[in-house]
């Protein structure tokens, strides 16, 4: 992955801009933390469990080990949310099928992969990844669907007010959560950042283990549709990761004391057709997801813009954060309008250990 940091004329933003980069799995945990992605082992065997739900889809398969004796081997694929876009459903993963899976081992060394791709029983691929390889078949499943669609021009004065799903093309806001390669010393930090970064312990630390929701502003990385809903003195923001639902006052000055959440209080203005956010009293501890703490004076500003065509929506977001970083940090990404997609039903669950899966 590429990326530059740039200071934006007459601001201290700083502005983290990247390239393609193609969503793996929802953040929930570091592939490569877990899986080593420089290896890859391939198994066969009959599908013993499938666990298809949020945030991680996954399926046990019965393999011959190397003794002759039976071994359970737990695959690990990306969301369902992640998977639908890629117009892949339950119904091509049954129970008591026999499969070929490929993908990258657990870095701990038990029987754990993280699977890259499948081949059923009728000779079709999936690949399981977005913007993967196929490895066996010529023409397989997962490699178009929402996820892949390009920007439509519209013909309607809706502006921000549709469904908006994010394209696998568009960059991460937060590509620390999933790249080894971004280092966290490229966002302008202070010594407590740095001091909190090295007591950080992400399997103890991380705020969103076990179907934990995430606040502001990490919640805005989801890679999943959300949608603008115009309620006149107030627009809600649903979000399709964790069936959450923003709200933001288009009249505040009807409001006193507003209550600290994670979501934080928004208030909203338009410039134009841009919707500009501004979210304060957050009640929620972390900038990231992997170590980086967030500021109870912390201000995040956002900008919805639509394009000339309507298809696209450009997203900035300018995060102040004092005493963590000493400019304020401007990130973004962009939506596409994509016909007949809409926000679906989250439904996180965690697996029988008690972890999400």
């Amino acid at each position: 992955m590429k990326m530059f940091l740039r200071r934006q004329s007459g601001t201290l933003g700083t502005l983290i801009g990247l390239f393609v980069l193609p969503f793996v799995v929802a953040a929930h945990h570091s592939v490569t933390a877990n899986f080593n992605e420089e290896a890859i082992t391939e198994l066969e065997g009959e599908i013993t469990r499938v666990f298809w739900r949020n945030p991680h889809v996954g399926f046990t398969i019965s393999v011959k080990g190397e003794d002759g004796g039976e071994e359970l081997w737990d695959i690990e694929s990306t969301s369902v949310s992640t998977l639908r876009r890629m117009d892949i459903s339950q119904t091509l993963i049954s129970v008591g099928e026999t499969v070929r899976v490929a993908g990258n081992p657990s870095r701990r060394g038990d029987l754990l992969m993280f699977v890259n791709n499948l081949l059923l029983p009728d000779g079709r691929e999936v690949v399981m990844t977005a913007g993967g390889s196929p490895r066996w078949a010529t023409e397989p499943l997962g490699t178009s669907g929402p996820g892949f669609a390009e920007a439509l021009e519209v013909n309607d004065n809706l502006g921000v007010f549709r469904v908006w799903s994010s394209p696998f093309a568009s960059p991460m806001l937060f590509p620390e959560t999933l790249d080894p390669i971004f280092h966290l010393e490229n966002y302008p930090l202070t010594q407590a950042s740095r001091l909190a970064l090295t007591e950080w312990n992400q399997d103890e630390d991380s705020p969103i283990r076990n179907c934990q929701p995430k606040g502001m502003p990490i919640i805005m990385e989801q890679p999943f549709p959300v949608e603008f809903v115009d309620q006149g003195e107030q627009i809600l923001l649903r979000i399709e990761e964790y069936d959450l639902v923003r709200t933001i006052h288009m009249d505040a000055s009807t409001l006193s004391d507003p209550v600290r959440s994670p979501l934080g209080f928004s208030t909203g203005q338009w410039d134009g057709d841009t919707l500009v956010v501004t979210t304060t009293q957050i009640d929620w501890q972390h900038f990231n997801t992997v170590g980086i703490p967030l500021s109870e004076e912390a201000i995040v500003v956002e900008e919805f813009a639509p394009t000339e065509s309507g298809g696209r929506l450009d997203y900035t977001m300018t995060v102040t954060n004092p005493g963590y970083f000493t400019e304020p940090v401007e990130l973004s990404k962009y939506f596409h309008w994509v016909p007949d997609v809409e926000v679906g039903r989250y439904d996180c669950a965690v697996t029988e250990g008690g972890s999400s899966s």
